[in-house]
């Protein structure tokens, strides 16, 4: 079954393009495309997708506010940020409003594509290292979400074993690496993570790295 994509951009040739991409991929299908955020929840309404790209700078709804509001529905698909700049405060906003990675537009094809087979398949596409990072840089920006008090809660539901690896995940360690540190098996890592974003209504990894900065399990910085 093919991979059902829709392109959210406000610049038409750079919808072309990606379209012509992902045309030639025998597992994708642009089923919709939308040149600003308002546009974009209208046709999802109606159109059935799997990933979303969503460019950040669009005129009537930027990005961020868009993927929130596609994030906040039930079944959602999954979005993935695409922005100009490796810099751009907006795009680590989208992580924290529900995307589930974010990449450069000017990505090579290869990576794209892989990014939104990883993305489709519930993987997150920015590797939590690197969004510890921009966090780091860029949380005293970000909005706040104001699901902190309620995040919390959810925390405290989480059995000892779950928050250790939950702040393991946070720090930016793999499976694997998380199995040396507590000496388990990755399968039991895989798991524990499977749990913990079943307990938080979480979707992936990046969202486990916001939810720890914004429950002060993880500080900016690095610190606990």
């Amino acid at each position: 079954m093919s991979i059902r994509v829709m392109l959210v951009d406000d610049q038409a040739l750079l919808r072309t393009g990606f379209r012509m991409v992902l045309a030639a991929q025998p597992d994708m299908e642009v089923v919709a495309e939308a040149g600003d955020g308002v546009e974009a929840l209208q046709v999802l309404r109606s159109a059935e997708v799997d990933v979303v790209l969503m460019d950040v700078r669009m005129p009537k709804l930027d990005g961020v506010e868009t993927t929130r509001r596609i994030c906040a529905e039930p079944d959602a698909p999954k979005v993935l940020i695409l922005t100009t700049f490796d810099l751009d405060e907006y795009a680590f906003s989208g992580l924290k409003a529900g995307a589930s990675g974010f990449m450069l537009k000017d990505v090579p094809p290869g990576e794209l594509l892989g990014a939104i087979r990883s993305v489709h398949s519930g993987d997150a596409v920015v590797a939590p290292s690197t969004t510890r990072r921009l966090l780091d840089r860029f949380s005293p920006m970000l909005p706040s979400t104001g699901r902190e008090r309620s995040a919390d809660s959810a925390v405290d539901k989480l059995t000892e074993r779950e928050r250790e690896v939950m702040l393991l995940v946070a720090q930016g360690l793999s499976n694997g690496e998380i199995a040396a540190r507590l000496v388990l098996s990755e399968a039991t890592v895989k798991t524990h993570v499977g749990r913990i974003l079943t307990k938080l209504g979480l979707r992936d990894r990046v969202q486990v790295v916001v939810l720890a900065y914004e429950t002060g399990l993880v500080r900016a910085g690095g610190g606990r």
